[in-house]
C-alpha cells in the first residue's frame, strides 16, 4: 500500500483506482502512453515567452509580469508554482513587481502539465484564492485544466513511488 499524498484530498473510489493502477504496477505505462514526451520550454527565457504568450491570449489587461521562472527552491515549500507580488516606492510611486516560479521538475515533463502550473499561477492575478472565480478563470484558459491537474498529481505519484 503506498501513500498517495498527492491525491489525499480525492474522493477514495479514485484513491482504490490509483490504487490498484501502481499495485498492478499499470500507472506508468498509461501516463506515458496519454503524454509521451516532455515539452522543448528549457530555460528562463522560453518558460518567459510560453507564459507570456498564454496571458496575451487571455488576460491581455492584467498586470504585466516581471519575471517568470524554474526554481529550485520551490519543492521545499510543497508548492509546484509560485506567485508573488512585491511592492517598492520608487521615485515617490509605488511600483509592483509580479513574479511567477515554477518548480524545475516542471523542466521534464509533459506540456499539459507545464501549460497547467503556468495558467494556475497567471490566474492568480486576478484572484488571490482558490475559489469558484479562480477555477473558472482557469478553464476559460485550459479546457482540460482538471483534468491535467488529475493526471499530474498521478504523475507526482508515480514519481513519488518510483523514486522510493
Amino acid at each position: 500500500m503506498h501513500r498517495l499524498k498527492y491525491i489525499s484530498h480525492y474522493p477514495s473510489h479514485i484513491q482504490h483506482q490509483v490504487q490498484e493502477l501502481l499495485d498492478k504496477n499499470k500507472l506508468g505505462t498509461i501516463l506515458q502512453k496519454k503524454y509521451p514526451a516532455i515539452h522543448s520550454f528549457q530555460s528562463n527565457k522560453a518558460l518567459y515567452d510560453f507564459a507570456i504568450d498564454i496571458k496575451n491570449s487571455y488576460m491581455r489587461k492584467s498586470s504585466p509580469l516581471s519575471k517568470v521562472q524554474y526554481s529550485d527552491k520551490i519543492s521545499a515549500l510543497n508548492a509546484l508554482g509560485l506567485h508573488t507580488r512585491i511592492s517598492r516606492v520608487h521615485g515617490g510611486k509605488l511600483k509592483a513587481k509580479k513574479e511567477i516560479k515554477i518548480d524545475s521538475r516542471f523542466k521534464q515533463m509533459p506540456l499539459e502539465f507545464l501549460r497547467m502550473i503556468v495558467v494556475h499561477e497567471l490566474a492568480h492575478l486576478k484572484e488571490m484564492d482558490h475559489n469558484k472565480a479562480f477555477y473558472q478563470l482557469c478553464e476559460y484558459m485550459e479546457p482540460n485544466y482538471h483534468q491535467y491537474e488529475l493526471d499530474l498529481r498521478l504523475y507526482l505519484t508515480f514519481l513519488d513511488i518510483s523514486d522510493s
